[in-house]
């Protein structure tokens, strides 16, 4: 029984949508809360047929598209992509938004609607975030959120400071935050506090608090958007236990917030919460329809500017970490990290002439508490561009907000500063008008020539470069060093 089909579920919610509760709702409709009735237009949702073995189906190339991440969702192989597809270069990265292609499918039982819930730049904190005055909008509603106040992050904030600080942390859009917490707890619009502190639903006495709430919501937003990103995550379960497979055509923005709310709801108010009445319609009802807005967020063939190590020319640092979370657990494994020598381990305080380098040319547009982010196109802005984010900076002599450098010039020490650490490092990772970008696969992480790829586990994986090897271990050993 619980392998239902969900493509039915959501299909049968749509119908039923003139008797569903208002858009302010939210997850309260499971609880039989009540709200306005919805006047819509009842259109079924489409389906996909059952398609032979291999056959080649139409497919639209979409924003950040990489064939072994089609391949994936498809269930065929990068071969047969090619195959299908001969133009597509032999060294291709991204594929170009807008392109078709042919693609070999493989059935799979259960595949769910292809309705998409909102565009990719509109999960991540990208360029379309520019001019959004989390604080103003916040103030112009009447929810609790705007009197909400909490110790986060080492300094009182806002509510709204609360949700721009979470979205900062996570490259995630403060729009879709806001939307979030309306949907689930009226934040916006309802002005008694919250009963519970689980705002979100999420019951953790660990995160009994907004910002916590905040923080995994965030966190399992980003495991489903960058799971469906790399090709990792092509199934889940929803709350009940009820299986769960995005369409292959989805996309990543929609997958993520699907596989959120699956940590959430059984299968009804899963079903409502991303089908055209949940989440999606309150969005537009708040900031207006984003699929208006045809902003590419990754471009086809996009490629990394050439990166040096981030330590000075003629030094040996050790790769104590291999790709893992750029921030946050789990997905995206957008970071490595790298340590300094020393006589010891734990936290300490490294030689003076072993510090961070900038590894290009660019504005210091973020530094905080243990962090710097480098903008590489010098715009001034994070939103936009190649961005590098350094993590476990030392306060004293991090580079401040607003500093002019070049390549070569420090931007910091390595330190325990700013997260959970067991000893002194660094830890680099990439985003491109926001989105961070993988450190293993089609755009993997190449500083001088050394290529990152993933191991067993987080913190694994090596550095390549011909045939030499470095091996990820915080150990400091012989095969973990890496000379500049």
């Amino acid at each position: 029984m619980n392998k239902i089909d969900l493509r039915f579920i959501l299909l049968i919610t749509f119908v039923l949508s003139a008797c569903a509760p208002s858009l302010h709702a939210g997850s309260n409709a499971s609880l039989g809360e009540a709200g306005p009735t919805l006047q819509v237009e009842i259109t079924p949702l489409p389906t996909r047929p059952n398609y032979r073995p291999g056959e080649l189906v139409d497919y639209t190339a979409q924003s950040g598209d990489t064939l072994p991440a089609l391949a994936a969702r498809f269930n065929t192989t990068v071969e047969e992509i090619r195959t299908a597809n001969p133009f597509i270069p032999t060294d291709a990265t991204t594929m170009p938004p807008g392109m078709p292609m042919k693609i070999p499918i493989y059935y799979l039982a259960l595949w769910a609607s292809p309705y998409q819930i909102i565009p990719d730049h509109a999960f991540v904190d990208s360029p379309t975030g520019i001019g959004f005055n989390t604080a103003a909008f916040v103030a112009s509603q009447t929810g609790w959120l705007k009197d909400y106040r909490e110790y986060a992050g080492n300094e009182w904030r806002s509510g709204a400071g609360i949700v721009d600080y979470v979205a900062t942390n996570f490259s995630l859009n403060p729009r879709l935050l806001l939307a979030i917490l309306e949907y689930q707890s009226h934040a916006l619009s309802d002005p008694n506090p919250p009963k519970s502190p689980y705002v979100l639903g999420f019951q953790d006495r660990d995160h009994k608090t907004v910002y916590l709430q905040l923080v995994w919501a965030a966190n399992k937003l980003n495991n489903g958007y960058y799971g469906w990103r790399i090709g990792n995550l092509t199934t889940f379960d929803v709350l009940d236990g009820t299986q769960y497979r995005p369409d292959p055509w989805q996309n990543a923005s929609s997958v993520g917030v699907q596989y959120y709310f699956s940590k959430l709801m059984g299968e009804k108010s899963f079903a409502v919460a991303v089908g055209p009445l949940g989440l999606a319609s309150l969005y537009r009802e708040l900031f207006g329809d984003p699929w208006q807005d045809d902003f590419t967020l990754i471009p086809g063939s996009l490629r990394q500017p050439s990166l040096p190590l981030p330590f000075q020319q003629g030094q040996s640092w050790t790769y104590t970490g291999g790709p893992h979370t750029g921030w946050g657990t789990g997905e995206p494994f957008a970071g490595i990290d790298f340590a300094p020598p020393a006589q010891r381990s734990g936290c300490f305080a490294p030689e003076t002439d072993f510090y961070a380098i900038a590894v290009g040319d660019g504005l210091i547009v973020r530094s905080d508490t243990g962090s710097v982010a480098l903008d590489l196109d010098g715009d001034g802005n994070e939103r936009t561009g190649w961005v590098i984010f350094y993590l476990h900076l030392a306060t004293e002599g991090r580079a401040p907000l607003g500093l002019q450098v070049k390549q070569g010039d420090p931007v910091g020490w390595p330190s325990c500063e700013g997260g959970h650490t067991t000893g002194t490092h660094i830890h680099i990772a990439r985003k491109y008008n926001g989105e961070w970008i993988l450190a293993d696969g089609p755009l993997a992480f190449n500083l001088d020539g050394w290529i990152a790829h993933n191991g067993s586990e987080p913190y694994l994986g090596t550095l390549t470069r011909g045939g030499l090897i470095v091996t990820a271990c915080d150990c400091s050993n012989a095969g973990s060093r890496i000379r500049r």
